[in-house]
């Protein structure tokens, strides 16, 4: 009795931590604040972007977004800002994680480029950024380019691509989504990658099917950045996203836990039921 016991104390657990992360997920959405209303990703895959954009590269001149795509070679686009306090480092620290581990290299099988979504960067900052990035990719290359806007493109690219950001002028923070966008060498939305870890095998399958001309569609999970709980002074809807999934991985430890109680109580009846014979 007492293993019965001991298992209905872990189910019990199990299942309030199971509603824990609901609970709380209902409790943020209430709290969401309207600096958040509208901002995530929305997929349009299939969609083109137009490659007659220009963004001030870091020589400090406006180029067209068509001067960083060739023919046979996919495009990994980035939508950040520089001055961005954490998610996007997050985002291209991961990107460049995985990339390192891919056999394909930047310039030649693909592209990478970059560009902030605040106006305010200037290509100074973009220059920095590049050669931080640069050191950290550990490959000499000319295929990985750090833009910023002009003339308000950066918002027509982002609408296109369905990157949905917000300006918050009390917390000087731009709230966004953390992902990356996949695009064909004719410029056509491939695949989404989403979060803030990649993975090298998912990026290497997403740039063949780009390469195609293909799309593909992939898990979406939204990591979010945006300071907007003063009292908590932390990226409150980032956290959330980890403590749902930490939710789920304590509830698997949970039922792990339950699997061996019930084997064990199982062996133990058998044990019983074998003296009870022989007596």
């Amino acid at each position: 009795m007492k293993y019965l016991s001991s298992i209905s104390t872990v189910v019990a657990a199990a299942l309030l931590l199971a509603a824990a992360p609901a609970a709380h997920a209902q409790t943020a959405d209430e709290r969401t604040p309207r600096e958040l209303e509208g901002v995530g990703i929305q997929e349009h895959l299939g969609a083109k972007v137009d490659l007659n954009l220009t963004f001030v590269a870091e020589d400090g001149y406006p180029h067209a977004l068509k001067e960083y795509f060739h023919k046979g070679r996919p495009v990994i686009l980035n939508l950040v800002y520089y001055t961005c306090p954490m998610l996007c480092t997050l985002v291209l620290n991961g990107q460049t994680e995985a990339l390192r581990k891919l056999p394909q290299t930047i310039g030649k099988e693909f592209d990478v480029v970059t560009i902030s979504i605040d106006p305010r960067d200037d290509f100074g900052m973009a220059r920095t950024k590049k050669a931080g990035y640069l050191e950290s990719y550990e490959r000499p290359t000319d295929g990985w380019h750090f833009l910023i806007d002009h003339e308000g493109n950066v918002a027509k690219l982002a609408k296109q691509v369905g990157f949905n950001y917000k300006f918050d002028k009390v917390t000087d923070q731009y709230a966004h989504a953390a992902g990356i966008f996949v695009l064909s060498p004719e410029g056509m939305v491939s695949r989404y990658l989403y979060g803030v870890k990649f993975k090298p095998l998912d990026i290497r399958l997403a740039l063949t099917e780009a390469a195609g001309e293909r799309t593909t569609v992939g898990e979406k999970i939204l990591f979010y950045c945006f300071h907007y709980d003063p009292a908590a002074r932390s990226y409150v809807p980032f956290a959330q996203n980890f403590m749902r999934m930490g939710g789920v991985l304590a509830l698997a430890i949970f039922g792990f836990v339950l699997l061996r109680l019930w084997r064990r109580e199982r062996r133990q009846s058998h044990a019983n039921r074998q003296m009870v014979t022989a007596k």
